[in-house]
């Protein structure tokens, strides 16, 4: 299989075993119970924090040697308020890939820096990427960047 055929397949998606359905029968994800906030039944990497921001995450690693070059997430801003990451490896600019509306500030597709292989390389390209995320969220939510 190529790296097209892996992209094409998709990949394993996270879920937070803790995290409360408002169905027994199905994921958190799938049935967010009545005021869950989106992204609920994802995990959380609390060891992601920086400044009040947090790194969700959806989509499985890579097992392979060269690591994840895309993957799907979400941040949690220090306000609570969420927005949906699509990121893959290169140099691009940040986009909109769907708007902000109700349930969280957008979702945004980001370039990271290089592969990744592990959780600690994950949070390090989260952060690389978190001022543009801090000037977004400030446009777009109009709070200040050092809440």
């Amino acid at each position: 299989m190529t790296k097209a055929d892996d992209e094409a397949r998709g990949k394993r998606v996270l879920t937070d075993p803790n995290a409360v359905s408002g169905d027994p029968a199905l994921p958190a994800f799938l049935a967010r119970p009545a005021g869950a906030p989106v992204y609920q039944g994802f995990p959380i990497l609390e060891e992601s924090l920086t400044e009040g921001w947090r790194y969700g995450i959806i989509s499985a690693l890579d097992d392979e040697p060269e690591g994840s070059t895309w993957g799907d997430g979400f941040v949690v801003a220090p306000d609570g308020s969420r927005a949906g990451i699509v990121w893959a490896v290169g140099e691009f600019a940040t986009h909109e890939i769907l708007p902000p509306d109700a349930q969280r500030w957008g979702v945004y597709g980001l370039a990271f820096s290089r592969p990744v292989r592990e959780v600690a390389e994950l949070i390090a390209c989260f952060r690389g990427v978190l001022p543009e995320l801090r000037a977004i969220h400030e446009r777009v939510r109009g709070t200040p960047r050092d809440v």
